[in-house]
């Protein structure tokens, strides 16, 4: 019995493993699908992600539609409601459960409408119909705005008694064209192309909501054709807030409602009244505020202003002020160099040379440098003779005679030691008077010295 309840091959599979094996088995098995039934336990999540189930008569199914598909989901999901859901199977390993990841979802029935919608969409799209760049801006004080419905609808109503209250002396020119049936497609290009050549600043193309049968008119080609040619901006409020439409991407700006529209192609006159009011306010207190300033510097020059008679006056007194004080500085400048002048002329008559003191002065000179020369010559006369007495004693021609003779060998040198020579050295004999040559026979040296 252990045997029968191994699992195959004898491993044992965690739970985590079982349930991950499950769900690569479904999601490879089942390609995406469109999956029809009714909706039921439906929420919204605060994480933006929307649960249901979907049910028919014999069997239901969990459904999970992640936040990032909810979001462009254009209209809100209700419990009973018939759709049709395009599903990656898949299964929800932490709980093991089977459940459907959902794409898309559109309302049963319409499926092959929407699917033309998606087509036609995409295709406009990649041509660039719908991108940011080319939106137009909306005027901000427009003085006619042309509005493109039916007469008869009830949203013309709606825009009109908008219109009157927000901005009731803006002009408004009706382009009346019907909204559904057959041939509305082509009679909605053609009043959007006629209010474009219109002298009014923008348009409101607006229709009441509806099936997406009933809002097909506006999911025409030709339409969105007609509202991308239009040379001024086109605001589309067409049918409810979840209601989406061809017109609503391929105009310059899409309002969730025709209320809405209405509100954001016109100004709010009283708010426009009460910015007035504030500028009006804020203009008078400017303008009070420089009288005042303007007033304050009327009354600083007035008090300045002085009469020319007055002036000339004051700039007399000034002339005479600057000639008295002119005067003064001249008679103290005349006063100054007179006293510099005087001192000038003691010092030129202190340093006149005077040849008598020069005379007496030389004669002092000439009596000095005659005594001192006398005394410098003595002087000098006794240590001549001083160092003359000297020299005689020094002078080797007295010692010759006296009987003493200088022997000289061949190079010129005295001979003062018997030991420097040598028998048969040449020697030069110098006497008192005269000289002679001789040579050595013999040399006896003397006692060295202690």
């Amino acid at each position: 019995m252990q045997n029968a309840i191994q699992p195959v091959g004898n491993s044992v599979l965690s739970v985590s493993s079982l349930n991950r094996q499950v769900r690569d088995c479904l999601e490879s098995a089942f390609p995406l699908t469109w999956v029809s039934g009714e909706i039921s336990n439906l929420t919204y999540a605060a994480s933006g992600h929307v649960y249901f189930s979907l049910k028919d008569a014999n069997a239901q199914v969990r459904c999970v539609m992640w936040r990032s598909r909810a979001q462009v989901l254009g209209w809100r999901l209700e419990n009973g409601q018939k759709i049709e859901a395009r599903v990656l199977v898949s299964f929800y390993e932490p709980r093991g459960e089977f459940q459907l990841n959902v794409e898309a979802i559109r309302r049963a029935g319409q499926g092959d409408l929407f699917e033309r919608f998606l087509q036609l969409k995409a295709k406009l799209e990649n041509e660039g119909i719908f991108a940011v760049d080319r939106k137009k801006a909306l005027p901000s004080f427009p003085r006619c705005l042309a509005i493109v419905t039916s007469p008869q609808a009830a949203a013309l109503r709606d825009v009109l008694t908008t219109l009157h209250r927000r901005a009731p002396h803006v002009a408004i020119t009706l382009f009346p064209t019907p909204v559904q049936g057959e041939g509305a497609s082509a009679k909605i290009a053609e009043a959007i192309a006629q209010a474009a050549n219109s002298d009014c600043d923008a348009i409101i193309l607006c229709r009441g909501g509806g099936s997406i049968e009933d809002l097909w008119a506006f999911n025409e080609e030709s339409v969105a054709r007609a509202i991308n040619a239009s040379a001024i901006p086109v605001i589309s409020g067409v049918g409810h807030e979840t209601d989406f439409t061809i017109a609503d991407f391929a105009a310059d700006l899409r309002a969730p409602t025709p209320t809405a529209a209405a509100e954001l192609a016109s100004p709010d006159r009283d708010a426009l009244l009460d910015r007035l009011t504030q500028l009006e306010n804020h203009l008078g207190r400017r303008i009070d505020r420089t009288l005042s300033d303007q007033l304050q510097r009327l009354d600083w020059l007035a008090t300045r202003l002085v009469h020319p008679a007055e002036r000339i006056r004051q700039r007399q007194r000034e002339t005479e002020t600057l000639g008295s004080r002119l005067h003064h500085a001249l008679r103290r400048q005349t006063e100054h160099c007179a006293v510099r002048l005087q001192s000038l002329g003691l010092r030129h008559a202190s340093a006149r040379p005077r040849p008598e003191k020069l005379a007496e002065g030389i004669a002092h000179l000439q009596y000095r440098l005659s005594r001192q020369s006398q005394w410098a010559i003595s002087q000098y006369s006794g240590k001549l003779n001083s160092l003359g007495s000297s020299l005689t004693q020094l002078d080797p021609h007295a010692v010759l005679s006296r009987g003493y003779t200088l022997a000289i060998d061949s190079d010129g040198r005295a001979i003062r030691d018997a030991s420097r020579l040598s028998s048969g050295d040449l020697l030069k004999l110098r006497f008192a008077s005269g000289s002679a040559e001789a040579t050595v026979n013999q040399v006896v040296a003397g006692p060295e010295a202690d």
